[in-house]
Order: C-alpha cells, then structure tokens, then sequence
C-alpha cells in the first residue's frame, strides 16, 4: 500500500501539471505554489514543488539573463517619473513602448501602454510598420477603455515615433501628461523592458514563426488572454493584473459601503 504522502505528492503532481500546462508551460515553482494557494487553496512547501517539476513533462522557461547597457543618461526636462514606477490608483502612470519580431515574412512591430498600477496592457497594437500610427492606435485603444484623469501621465521613451507631432497631439487631444526618460537609458523604462522580456521568452523565443498574421495572433493573444487574465505577477503577490484590479476595485467599494 502507497503511503498517505505518497499519495498526496501523486495528487499534487496531477494538480501542478495542470497548473503548469494552463500557463502555456511558462511556470516556473514560484508561480507554480501562488496558482496552488490562489486557485486551490493548497498550501504546498515550496522545495516539494520544485521537486516535482523536475520530472521531464514539468518545467518552467529558464529566466531572461541580464543584460548590460551602454547608458547614455542624457538629462531631460520632462521626465515625470525620474525611475519612480508606483502608482496607487488604476490610470495614475502609464508606460509606452515598442518590440519587434521577425518571421519569414517581415518583421512585427508591437507598442503596448502598460498601467504601472496592476501592470495590465491597457493598450496595444500591431502592424508591420513602426511609424506613428501604431503608437497612436495603442494610446488610442488605452484612452478609449480606460478612466483617464487630467494627471494621468504616459511615460515613453525618445524614439522617433513618440516624439512626433502626431504622438504628441494625440496626447494633448486625451488630456494626458507627456512623460519621457533620458536618452537611452534602459532604466527610465525598465517594466517596459520587464514586459517584452516575459514576452520574449514565453512567447517569440519559443518557435520560428512563419507569416505576419500568425505572429501578430499570438501576439494578440498572449496580451489578451494570458498575460492580462492569467499570468501571475510577483510584485502583485503573485495575482494576476485582473485579479489585482478587481481585488482593489472590491476593497475600495467595501469601505464606501
């Protein structure tokens, strides 16, 4: 007869692999015992998660190595962050930013609007081109869906498509702070760089894609349907950015009661 433990970890194997595979495979034990605490109430020790995701059929994506950047660090007038990314109310700081992706095709240009707050994509778009029109059809999706407020800032960085005159009406048009970094700087942006890195790994890194339409799916999808709905955060205590928004829009709504 196999021993209650043993049992147990058989139970637990089925539950993680579950866990696992809704994360697109993505999970590594950090997420992995959070999705066990938040969705079924089990409280698993962290080492006997990992010892079962080191079965072959279980294991997260490596982590992003770091990076080391040239920085320019250029002063700017108008930088209304100055690298202090914290925002206690939803559309208080939003941060903007381009990716791109190469498939068979052509290359895939992506511009997200990230809400500091919950670190939701508010808004998004793609096209096979990076001019204005893409990061303006982001802010223009984020404006359109989100409550905006005079002090509402969005922050960017210096790239040619965020300081032209189409960008910088599209701005003034929403009522919106305008918000850059210094030059070159990696750091005046990091959640922006934070975001594409997820991405990179847990989705453009993890085949060779074809055309543009597939891509720009996927792209679509892993924003939409994962990363904004399913993916856990650890500076969100490991919720995701629509738990953590509806968490707060609760709590808020239980004290004015």
């Amino acid at each position: 007869m196999p021993s209650n433990q043993a049992i147990r970890r058989l139970l637990l194997r089925d539950v993680i692999g579950e866990v696992h595979a809704n994360s697109r495979g993505t999970y590594r034990r950090l997420r992995v015992q959070a999705t066990l605490r938040i969705e079924h109430g089990l409280i698993v020790n962290q080492k006997l998660v990992a010892r079962i995701m080191r079965d072959p059929d279980i294991h997260g994506l490596p982590q992003r190595k770091g990076v080391t950047h040239n920085l320019a660090n250029v002063a700017t007038h108008d930088d209304l962050v100055n690298r202090n990314f914290v925002a206690d109310r939803p559309n208080a700081l939003w941060l903007t930013d381009i990716t791109e992706h190469p498939t068979r095709e052509g290359t895939v240009y992506c511009c997200c609007v990230l809400d500091i707050y919950s670190r939701k994509v508010v808004g998004w778009a793609i096209d096979r081109r990076c001019e204005s029109v893409l990061v303006n059809d982001a802010l223009s999706m984020a404006a359109r869906t989100r409550i905006t407020s005079p002090s509402t800032v969005i922050h960017s960085d210096h790239g040619s498509q965020f300081t032209s005159w189409a960008f910088t009406q599209n701005v003034r048009r929403y009522g919106l702070l305008g918000s850059m970094g210094t030059v070159g700087d990696c750091y005046d942006n990091s959640p922006m760089e934070s975001f594409w890195g997820s991405m990179q790994i847990e989705l453009l890194n993890r085949q060779r894609w074809t055309t543009v339409v597939e891509l720009s799916v996927a792209m679509a999808d892993y924003i939409e349907n994962f990363y904004n709905l399913s993916r856990r955060h650890s500076s969100l205590s490991y919720f995701t950015p629509e738990e953590f928004e509806n968490l707060q829009l609760s709590e808020t709504q239980a004290s004015l009661a």
